[in-house]
């Protein structure tokens, strides 16, 4: 799907020096807005802004203020991916 804004000149000049990449801006402003309203979990937000971790979605989101919480899912995967690690280590 294609989004096009229409935004006047002189409001999109003062954006951009403010903002950078108004593409990249409105996009991490949409991914915060999902999750807030419960549309997107984290792995969704991390799929849309195309970042490699969840952490990457994590620190997107709070930089908008947003700040996920864990889900039980996410935290017993969490706990598989330590459990996991403490075998590899011989632990």
């Amino acid at each position: 799907m294609t989004v096009t804004l229409d935004i006047p000149e002189d409001l999109s000049a003062a954006l951009c020096a403010r903002m950078g990449n108004l593409n990249r801006a409105a996009m991490e402003a949409l991914a915060a807005q999902a999750y807030a309203a419960a549309c997107f979990s984290v792995e969704q937000v991390r799929r849309l802004l195309m970042l490699e971790s969840k952490w990457d979605a994590i620190e997107v989101l709070s930089k908008h203020s947003v700040w996920p919480g864990a889900s039980a899912d996410e935290i017993l995967a969490d706990a598989r991916v330590a459990e996991e690690f403490l075998q590899q280590q011989g632990r």
